[in-house]
């Protein structure tokens, strides 16, 4: 075969329609063989000849694809989806706002709830309540986060991607 192949499916490895969100899958000659040494996660990631990227993606009507999440930084709230990244977007178009990561922490009744943690640009001030009113102002309620905190900085590694497995601890 020479490319490859792309697809998307939902959580029980249907294929999706039009703009529904699903996992981004892969097939090809250059598609990884699997991890070395660790069958596991080389059985969890390939599957019946298809690579299991871990994107959520969405496509369009004209074929585009779109990345809109990973599948691991997916919050499920309340048996909502709530994507974190959807829910950054907006918190960064908000002019204090220098840097924000939302991260789903769990709840025993709900599943998860939605944390945003925030840096301010140097010299602003800003409220949780803040920026939560211009949330409601821009997304749908359940994914206004329950918890709005404040930081210094994002943990990030040396490439400077943000590790949100830091802001869950």
């Amino acid at each position: 075969m020479r490319g490859g192949c792309i697809g998307w499916l939902n959580e029980n490895d249907m294929e999706l329609a039009v703009g529904e969100v699903g996992e981004l899958i892969v097939q090809g000659e250059n598609v990884m063989l699997g991890y070395f040494n660790k069958e596991p996660e080389t059985e969890e990631t390939l599957k019946n000849g298809w690579l299991h990227t871990g994107d959520l993606v969405q496509k369009d009507e004209d074929g585009y694809i779109f990345i809109v999440d990973r599948k691991k930084d997916l919050v499920i709230a309340g048996g909502l989806n709530v994507y974190p990244r959807e829910v950054e977007e907006v918190i960064y178009q908000f002019s204090k706002v220098k840097e924000a990561a939302v991260v789903g922490i769990e709840d025993k009744l709900r599943g998860e709830y939605v944390k945003a943690f925030n840096v301010l640009k140097d010299g602003e001030e800003c409220t949780s309540k803040e920026i939560t009113r211009y949330l409601k102002e821009h997304i749908a309620g359940y994914k206004i986060p329950r918890v709005v905190e404040f930081i210094y900085e994002l943990p990030k590694n040396s490439t400077g991607k943000i590790l949100k497995r830091m802001l869950k601890m």
